[in-house]
């Protein structure tokens, strides 16, 4: 196949994935509405089953309900003939999802889940088949053609079977009313989750503290900011009170004002009233405020005493920028 071949193929292949998606539209109907609320109105877990491609499909519906507020678990329709079926609970929905839904093993399985008298859902592309005649709600997934040049490798259908999965979960996720913060406990890694819930001290915490007394000399100055790499240092009385800040800037402009400034002190070149932000706010506050300020540091404080320094370095490595 040359390139003009390749070219033609992948636009067909990506074509035939639009039209079955596309196609998905059709279906939503009474079915869909009641699937969605047998599973919402359900006191167990969502159980859902596959064999095969639809397996992979089945896990990565699984995936995305639980985090989204619908517990579910993924049973593969083999092994669930072979002793699995026994994480099925008397409150569970169960979602079995299959082609053809006449396959050995999802006969088996259906037929089973109607003996123990849970709600079976069937995701099937064959109306006519055994799932879809044993299921007590039917998602139809049915598909014109597979996108594979001989019509066999799942392709659209698999396609189709993630979408009406992820419409099934948004749909649950919205009648649940599951906001960004819900979202957030499940992601608690993630860049919501750090959005939401990181603070200043989670992040101040790691940086080193440079602080001088108002009376230390500009070496003591120099020294401090040296040493502590952040390119400033604040300016705290006794009690750890924040009195000022000095950065690079203000030692250049130091510099260009004194020709003595072995006699100035640390009182002298500082800057007044530093922008500050409390230890408990939250990182994204400190993002604002940096950017409003025009500013790439803050200096933090926890019941009014110089508790360190969040650098917009910071931020940067967390992933909240």
């Amino acid at each position: 196949m040359n390139s003009t071949g390749i070219i033609q193929s992948a636009i067909r292949t990506i074509n035939l994935q639009v039209a079955s998606v596309s196609g998905l539209s059709a279906f939503i109907e009474a079915a869909f509405v009641k699937a969605v609320q047998t599973v919402a109105a359900s006191k167990g877990r969502l159980v859902i089953s596959g064999i095969g491609k639809s397996a992979i499909i089945a896990q990565k519906i699984v995936a995305t309900c639980n985090s989204t507020g619908t517990p579910a678990l993924f049973m593969h329709a083999a092994d669930a003939i072979h002793g699995d079926l026994g994480m099925i609970q008397p409150d569970d929905c169960v979602i079995i999802i299959s082609k053809s839904g006449d396959s050995p093993e999802i006969k088996v399985l259906a037929s089973l889940i109607k003996g123990f008298g849970n709600p079976l859902i069937g995701m099937v592309g064959n109306m006519q088949s055994y799932l879809a005649l044993q299921s007590d709600i039917i998602l139809n997934t049915t598909v014109q053609q597979e996108a594979c040049p001989n019509n066999l490798a799942p392709t659209t259908s698999t396609t189709a079977q993630m979408v009406m999965g992820d419409a099934l979960a948004v749909c649950l996720m919205e009648l649940k009313g599951f906001n960004s913060h819900d979202f957030a406990k499940f992601h608690p890694g993630g860049m919501l989750g750090k959005r939401l819930y990181l603070r200043v001290s989670d992040l101040s915490a790691q940086n080193e503290k440079p602080v001088v007394l108002p009376s230390a000399d500009i070496k003591e100055v120099i020294v401090e900011m040296t040493k502590k790499r952040l390119g400033t240092a604040v300016v705290a009385d006794a009690a750890n009170k924040v009195l000022g800040i000095i950065t690079d800037g203000d030692l250049r402009r130091m510099l260009e004002k004194s020709n003595n400034f072995a006699l100035l002190s640390a009182a002298d070149i500082m800057t007044h009233n530093p922008k500050i932000i409390n230890a408990d706010a939250l990182a994204t506050e400190a993002l604002d405020n940096m950017k409003h300020n025009n500013i790439s540091q803050l200096v933090v404080i926890e019941n009014e005493i110089y508790a360190g320094i969040i650098h917009l370095h910071d931020l940067i490595r967390e992933g909240i920028i």
